[in-house]
């Protein structure tokens, strides 16, 4: 059987993508063999685990009735617009705010201007807690959408419910060492937005100090407003998210994808 992949390459993912088109990490080296990079991923019981979800010969199961798989099965097309829905409203509350009766916390991003005097310690804290309520709010969501295409995965065809399984199997053994990883990307944020404070506050200073010079009044630190500086980060987290949002998608792209391919369209 032909295996959707249950599992983006982040190497090629567009978060990677985007993260080393803006400099915030250097460039993914060529990829070594999957199986030994795979590997490297899992420990010995997620190892067994997967030996028995790849050889379900050695653990038969009792077949499940015709009458209760096809119960309840959406059409392919169903699926397909079930899946882009989820993906519109989570595209949507990160660009805009979470859309009437879609069931998500509006998760705002903060104003784009500073309390003076500027804090660089605290200043990118409520960057922080937005960025992290998305990854929450994608979480969560996909978590539940996932789950929701793998039982329609496993009331098809035997391939279909050996997709769904391994899938299962695949989310529970990576899914730890995805969040970390994807938790690394806030820091990232964190240290450009911390460059470019600090770039403002030393051009600040001179501003300062020649006003000073001249007799002048000196500018404040926050005098503009929006912050210049400030809003190419601001739109650098939301675009980072997007493209985040895309790299958890590709496995329920792929569950779909199979589903289609296996699924007659009129049920």
């Amino acid at each position: 059987m032909t295996r959707a992949s249950p599992r983006a390459h982040f190497n090629s993912s567009r978060l990677t993508r985007f993260l080393t088109e803006n400099a915030m990490i250097d460039a993914a080296p060529v990829a070594d063999d999957v199986g030994q990079k795979l590997g490297d991923w899992l420990n010995f019981r997620h190892a067994i685990a997967l030996h028995g979800v790849l050889n379900p010969e050695q653990q038969p199961a009792a077949p499940q009735p015709a009458h209760l798989r096809r119960a309840g099965v959406m059409t392919a097309e169903a699926l397909t617009r079930h899946v882009d829905k989820v993906r519109a409203q989570l595209e949507q509350s990160i660009a805009q705010g979470a859309p009437s009766g879609s069931g998500l916390t509006r998760i705002d991003m903060p104003p784009a201007e500073l309390d003076e005097p500027i804090e660089p310690k605290t200043a990118f804290e409520p960057y922080r807690r937005f960025y992290a309520a998305h990854q929450r709010q994608m979480e969560v969501s996909l978590q539940t959408l996932r789950s929701q295409v793998r039982g329609q995965l496993s009331k098809g065809a035997p391939s279909l419910q050996q997709l769904a399984t391994l899938d299962a199997a695949f989310e529970n053994i990576l899914s730890e060492r995805e969040a970390l990883l994807l938790a690394k990307v806030a820091k990232l944020h964190e240290k450009r937005f911390a460059q470019a404070l600090k770039k403002h506050i030393q051009q600040l200073s001179t501003l300062q100090a020649e006003a000073i010079a001249e007799g002048a009044e000196a500018p404040s630190a926050t005098a503009v407003s929006p912050l210049p500086w400030l809003l190419p980060l601001r739109q650098a987290m939301r675009t980072a998210l997007l493209a985040e949002l895309d790299t958890r998608l590709q496995p329920v792209l792929g569950l779909v994808e199979a589903f289609n391919q296996y699924t007659p369209q009129e049920q």
